[in-house]
């Protein structure tokens, strides 16, 4: 669990970065999850993209698979959400204590 500094620490770096994916009418797959999971290991935090024509909620989507990934929502705006997870390999982001 993340602290109130840490997740707007995390929503200044989030600020600053695009989407790496979108979801779109198929919704979440096992390949899709895969891919997040991989780029959570790789960057740390992502940011996701939920298209028109998707008819799940992000923040739904979001909390989803932050508790599937073990990883922490940090925020919600539109139809985009952001993710965070430490790395276990490629350690970047140093959170505030």
């Amino acid at each position: 669990m993340i602290s109130g500094k840490q997740r707007s620490y995390l929503k200044s770096i989030a600020n600053n970065i695009d989407p790496i994916f979108q979801l779109g009418k198929n919704g979440l797959t096992e390949n899709f999850i895969k891919q997040i999971d991989d780029a959570l290991e790789t960057r740390e935090i992502i940011k996701v993209n939920v298209l028109k024509n998707c008819d799940l909620n992000p923040t739904e989507v979001a909390s989803q698979l932050a508790e599937e990934l073990s990883a922490e929502f940090v925020q919600s705006i539109g139809r985009k959400f952001v993710i965070y997870r430490e790395s276990i390999e490629h350690k970047k982001i140093e959170l505030p204590k």
